[in-house]
């Protein structure tokens, strides 16, 4: 019999499985096939009770839902790769059908993402991770001709992300998943959002583009 730290749940059609996040809290995380945003809760310390992260919607990942995958998946290991793909297929088949996997964490670029990013005090620093990539973003002739023809703020965004972070790491092989699981990773533990300063400066940029 195959070992396996995911299971699927009764309360939805759902998976879930236990993460351990950059702030040292343990993650519960719910996978639906009709809905694109995972679930995720963090496990209070002081009530042992799921405490939903600000993205995630109660209506699609109810609490009932995170409390029984509380209770399934206590004593399993902790995944290191990022969110499973889960499709309606899974919850029909009673097949020994196992969710497809996305490509695995790479440790060694994530703590050395986090490392340049950190600041004197031992703190990874928002602000050094915006005014590092909108500086990119104010140098870069790339970034002006992308604006110029009309690309998006995600877009352009993904672009500065991909290429400085692939940097940073020394790793030009990295995937975009992989770069954007080590997003999704930092994100979680913003409390604003680790883009917020530079999607306004990048929207600032595209504005001035169209005054000419």
């Amino acid at each position: 019999m195959i070992r396996t730290n995911t299971v699927k749940l009764n309360t939805i059609q759902a998976f879930a499985y236990r993460q351990k996040l950059g702030s040292g809290d343990t993650g519960v995380i719910l996978v639906r096939p009709d809905v694109r945003q995972p679930g995720m809760a963090t496990i209070s310390k002081k009530t042992g009770e799921p405490v939903l992260s600000a993205n995630t919607n109660e209506k699609d990942y109810p609490m009932e839902a995170f409390k029984e995958a509380m209770e399934l998946t206590r004593g399993m290991t902790f995944r290191k790769q990022g969110n499973i793909k889960v499709t309606k297929k899974m919850f029909v088949e009673p097949a020994e059908e196992v969710p497809e996997e996305i490509p695995q964490l790479n440790e060694a670029a994530l703590e050395a993402i986090s490392a340049h990013y950190t600041d004197k005090n031992g703190k990874l620093s928002y602000d050094l991770v915006n005014k590092e990539l909108i500086k990119f973003a104010k140098s870069s002739s790339i970034v002006r001709n992308m604006i110029r023809d009309g690309a998006s703020v995600k877009e352009v965004r993904e672009y500065i992300v991909l290429n400085k972070f692939r940097n940073i790491a020394e790793n030009d092989k990295l995937t975009d998943k992989e770069v954007f699981l080590i997003v999704d990773i930092l994100d979680e533990a913003a409390d604003k959002g680790i883009f917020k300063e530079l999607n306004s400066e990048l929207k600032k940029m595209m504005a001035k583009n169209k005054k000419g």
